[in-house]
């Protein structure tokens, strides 16, 4: 399988540049040099080593084609790592590297370091998101359409609640993820700071404030609830994104034409139909959400991990988690250019509010219809006016009014307030409004 076709298109680019081999290297390597940072600090090794350590190493030029291979044996990249850091160093202070850590306490908290960056990326976008939407709210706070269930026309709304659904579930995926805690590993062999007794928590603390990472309460090699925290707050962001992108591509459909994705040269464009408009950029959020949700299942089923170290359960994760962040890097960055650029028809959306002849407003018409005719007459006659209506191309009030079991009993006025989509919209605008202090009040 190629990479660079079938799954880094789906991907941020940027994202996918920031996080090959090489960056988990320098996570490991900054993990170790601050472990021994913070023993020399305490007086686990000796003044000046921690500095010597970082001298060599960071000049060092790891074999990453090594290190891959040596994962074949050794079940995970902090093995051959260590041995390559371990055969640079000189021989009177091997000893002091990686002193008192697991391969797991290396590889956790490498992952941690490249997430954040990753997590940081994710929410600038989501801010995008949320002053993308709130500007197209203010603009179609009045804008009236078709609210549809089941996929079918039901009773009018406004766009501009539309567009609030859309912004509140990001949102409030945006929170949950910036929630997220991303804490430091370390606890040796099982977890327990072997031969180290009350430093080993000691250093564990010292080494996430020195890592700028979160302080675990304890060791966290089988106790997965971080990541298990970590991949579903993922995976929210990514099913608000993709509710989203499957509401436009819906709405862009050629009979429906009430939005359009942003025109671009070449975007969207079909291998053999030149008039097709295709909305390729909810086909890249939706596809990259997708594989989201795939990612997050894997997580979610390596949580229960057997006694102090993963037996492949583990070893499961590190590709998932990854991964997962970088296509919901991709889905997001594709998710601002749909919303700074949405392309939104009002005239489109007045057009299928009158598809059914006005029948869409059967239900408000039944209502005034009902203290004159009773239930099932006012059932009867706003269904066949709106058939009527709709065959003739005459107006849904007119035809109302014309016919003969409504003629003088009910007011004309009355028929056209009731046969007006825009009287119709409950509490659409309130919606809306609210929404927007909603969001603008978690501006920060």
């Amino acid at each position: 399988m190629s990479a660079a076709l079938l799954q880094h298109p789906f991907m941020s680019q940027h994202a996918v540049s920031e996080s090959n081999a090489q960056a988990m290297i320098r996570a490991m390597l900054a993990f170790e040099l601050a472990l021994a940072d913070v023993q020399q600090a305490r007086g686990a090794v000796p003044e000046g080593v921690s500095q010597q350590l970082r001298q060599v190493l960071e000049a060092h030029d790891f074999d990453a084609e090594a290190i891959a291979a040596g994962i074949a044996t050794g079940g995970n990249a902090a093995i051959p790592f260590v041995k390559q850091a371990r055969g640079a160093l000189p021989a009177d202070i091997k000893r002091y590297f990686h002193q008192g850590a697991t391969s797991q306490d290396v590889v956790d908290s490498a992952l941690m370091l490249l997430v954040k960056p990753r997590l940081s990326a994710v929410d600038q976008l989501l801010l995008r998101c949320r002053a993308a939407a709130i500007e197209l709210m203010r603009d179609h706070e009045q804008t009236v359409m078709v609210g549809r269930t089941l996929m079918q026309q039901a009773l009018p709304i406004t766009f501009g609640v539309k567009v609030a659904h859309w912004a509140i579930g990001l949102e409030q995926a945006r929170r949950r993820l910036a929630a997220v805690e991303l804490p430091v590993q370390f606890g040796g062999a099982v977890g327990v700071h072997s031969g180290w007794d009350e430093q080993g928590l000691a250093f564990m603390d010292a080494l996430a404030e020195r890592l700028e990472l979160d302080t675990a309460v304890l060791p966290w090699h089988t106790d997965r609830q971080p990541i298990h925290a970590l991949g579903t707050a993922i995976d929210a962001v990514a099913g608000a994104a993709e509710k989203l992108a499957l509401d436009v591509a819906l709405l862009t459909q050629t009979e429906i034409g009430e939005v359009a994705e942003p025109s671009a040269p070449g975007m969207g464009e079909s291998s053999s139909m030149p008039h097709k408009r295709n909305p390729v950029r909810c086909a890249l959020i939706r596809g990259a959400a997708r594989q989201v949700h795939g990612q997050a299942s894997v997580l979610l089923n390596a949580v229960a991990q057997p006694l102090e170290r993963g037996l492949g359960e583990w070893h499961a994760e590190w590709a998932p988690l990854i991964d997962s962040l970088l296509l919901l890097e991709g889905a997001l960055e594709q998710t601002v250019v749909l919303l700074e650029g949405l392309e939104v028809n009002p005239a489109a959306m007045q057009r299928n509010l009158a598809v059914t002849g006005g029948g869409i407003m059967a239900e408000p018409v039944s209502r005034i219809l009902t203290p004159a005719l009773g239930v099932d007459a006012a059932k009867r006659i706003s269904a066949e006016a709106a058939e009527s209506a709709r065959l003739s191309g005459k107006s849904y009030a007119d035809v109302l009014a014309s016919h003969p079991e409504v003629l003088g009993k009910v007011d004309h006025q009355a028929l056209l307030q009731a046969t007006d989509p825009a009287g119709y919209v409950g509490t659409s605008r309130e919606q809306v409004r609210r929404a927007m202090e909603w969001l603008m009040g978690n501006a920060a």
